[in-house]
């Protein structure tokens, strides 16, 4: 997991650190971790969240709030795509379970929940 420090993230974004810093305040979900002096670190997920948010507001000309929301949207719509990533892959790692379990040959009934 990378740490970067805002320079890095001026350079890699090509936009001024005052702006880094608004858009901060402004999405809460960029969360730079801080050090004793006040130093930012960026996280790979805060760039990640940056880059998006540059996407929004310079190439389809987004306000910072309605960046802000589309960027919480498609974060819930990726957490419901895991949940139900995940709760399949369950699912088959049970049924391939009780498949080579010595005695068993049929899962128990639903095991999604």
């Amino acid at each position: 997991m990378g740490s970067y420090g805002i320079g890095d993230v001026t350079r890699l974004l090509r936009v001024k650190a005052h702006v880094i810093r608004y858009w901060e305040q402004e999405v809460p979900l960029i969360r730079p971790r801080k050090d004793n002096l006040g130093k930012r670190y960026y996280s790979d997920r805060d760039i990640q969240i940056l880059l998006r948010l540059k996407h929004l507001l310079y190439e389809r000309h987004f306000t910072v709030e309605g960046a802000r929301e589309e960027l919480y949207r498609e974060l819930a719509g990726d957490y419901q795509d895991l949940r139900a990533q995940i709760a399949a892959l369950r699912k088959k790692l049970l049924d391939m379970y009780y498949l080579l379990k010595p005695g068993k040959a049929e899962p128990p009934g639903d095991t999604s929940g």
